[in-house]
């Protein structure tokens, strides 16, 4: 049953109200009719599944059939400072790390990075940023949309995630540990911080203030990859171990 992120000011129990962009992908797209079932989810912990009961050209009515409250938490939440890339890269790792689970993507201004954020265009490609999570987190059937934050640069990012108990940057031929190895938190509440750089990798400087504001560089191994690929590589070795630990757990 197809899956759909909905403003949860829609949701009026016993109804819900479909309006927007969304009204068109479902009735013009994807041809919904009356009597149709689907899955809208609040962004917020709720899905509901919901019977189509009328498709107008102003909004699609439809009334609640069944609710589900999201599971709760089974590891720690993941936040991906992910160092600004140029083209469709950027947007790409949005999606994918949107598909692996992260719960918030912070951009990152860096000395290396092509791309510099223009603020005339911030608007615009917050939005685009933010449309691409929404797709990717209703394809991957998540419960909730990782949040974007505005370009922020290294010194900012730190601050704000001064308290967090794990926090890592890849760093290429680095001696540091591997990202596999490293002691992961056993709390549920405890956020991990993974830095990635740019196509050319963090300037001497920002390696030496991550690591002043306890950021441990870590690696992935011998081979030097690409941006995005750094970045879908270790979010994918994480889950994969927090997978493991929620399991033993449990």
């Amino acid at each position: 049953m197809p899956t759909f992120f909905v403003d949860p000011l829609t949701v009026t129990p016993p109804t819900i109200r479909i309006t927007g962009d969304l009204l068109h992908h479902l009735r013009d797209s994807l041809r919904l009719h009356q009597g149709d079932s689907l899955t809208l989810n609040d962004g917020c912990g709720t899905s509901y599944c919901v019977k189509v009961t009328h498709v107008g050209p102003q909004a699609i009515d439809s009334r609640i059939t069944d609710q589900q409250t999201e599971p709760a938490r089974k590891s720690s939440p993941i936040v991906l400072g992910q160092a600004l890339i140029k083209g469709d890269k950027m947007d790409w790792v949005i999606q994918k790390a949107t598909e692996l689970g992260v719960s918030a993507i912070v951009p990152l201004q860096s000395s290396h990075s092509v791309i510099k954020p223009q603020q005339n265009r911030l608007e615009h490609q917050r939005s685009r940023w933010n449309r691409i999570a929404r797709d990717a987190a209703q394809q991957s059937e998540r419960w909730t949309i990782p949040t974007i934050a505005d370009p922020l640069d290294l010194s900012e990012i730190c601050r704000q995630y001064t308290s967090a108990p794990l926090k890592g940057i890849l760093v290429e031929r680095s001696s540091g540990p591997s990202l596999a190895a490293i002691s992961l938190p056993q709390s549920l509440t405890q956020q991990i911080i993974l830095l990635v750089g740019p196509e050319g990798g963090w300037a001497a400087d920002e390696r030496s203030l991550a690591q002043e504001q306890g950021f441990r560089p870590l690696t992935l191994g011998p081979r030097i990859l690409r941006a995005e690929t750094a970045a879908i590589a270790a979010l994918s070795i994480l889950q994969s171990r927090l997978d493991e630990i929620a399991s033993e757990t449990s």
